[in-house]
């Protein structure tokens, strides 16, 4: 795959993580003045997963302290996230060097939370998202590289 090919592979991706966030953020104010335990409780039953184990039980308990405040927050929040996603997404696609530099950075972040949980057991999807971060990050130091090789030999 080329550079730029490779540049706007990671632009999608970067649109798409930010195209599900606001997604998500659209659901959390759907459920403003709306009883998001009892969708909760209907949805753990529906999907036959155990209310007691790790993820349906952080669901659970978040949809108990829910409000209509905190939803509202957490919409916010989720548009912002998307907003700094198509942002990035927008100068990947476009070359900018910022958009390289921003996209190294917030990959690099993520790898040790990814490390850590892959270590205590979150085994496929742990294993999924840093593969994914360190090939997004190894574009994104390869992209920089050849933009500097580029800039000493007067091609910039």
């Amino acid at each position: 795959m080329s550079s730029s090919g490779a540049l706007r592979s990671v632009a999608l991706l970067e649109a798409a993580k930010g195209g599900i966030v606001l997604l998500a953020g659209a659901g959390a104010l759907s459920f403003i003045h709306h009883d998001l335990q009892h969708f909760a409780d209907r949805l753990v039953r529906h999907l036959h997963l155990n209310p007691a184990s790790h993820a349906p039980r952080i669901f659970l308990k978040f949809a108990e302290h829910a409000t209509d405040s905190r939803l509202a927050v957490l919409a916010t929040f989720a548009a912002a996230y998307a907003l700094i996603r198509f942002v990035e997404a927008y100068g990947l696609w476009r070359g900018k060097t910022w958009a390289e530099w921003f996209a190294a950075i917030s990959g690099s972040i993520y790898i040790p939370f990814e490390i850590f949980n892959l270590l205590h057991g979150h085994m496929w999807v742990s294993l999924a998202a840093l593969a994914i971060n360190i090939a997004v990050v190894a574009v994104m130091v390869n992209a920089l590289c050849r933009g500097r090789g580029r800039a000493v030999m007067g091609d910039g």
